[in-house]
C-alpha cells in the first residue's frame, strides 16, 4: 500500500505538538494594522492553538503528524 501524501499547504501552516494540539499563526495580521487596536496587535503575537473542529480538519491533511 503506498503512503498517503501530506498537503503541502497544511505542512507550511500548521504544526502538531507532542500532546496532539495543532498550532498555527494568529489570524488577521497580514495588512491593515493601522486600523487595529494596540490591544489586538499585542494579543495576536506568536502562535495559537486551533479549536477542536479546525484541528480535526487540519490533522486530516497531515496523516503522519499525529
Amino acid at each position: 500500500m503506498p503512503k498517503m501524501k501530506t498537503k503541502s499547504s497544511a505542512k507550511k501552516r500548521f504544526k502538531v505538538t507532542a500532546t496532539g494540539k495543532v498550532m498555527s499563526a494568529q489570524a488577521g495580521k497580514r495588512h491593515g494594522m493601522i486600523k487595529r487596536t494596540r490591544k489586538f496587535i499585542r494579543n495576536a503575537r506568536g502562535t495559537t492553538t486551533l479549536s477542536a473542529p479546525d484541528a480535526k480538519l487540519a490533522k486530516s491533511y497531515m496523516p503522519y503528524d499525529r
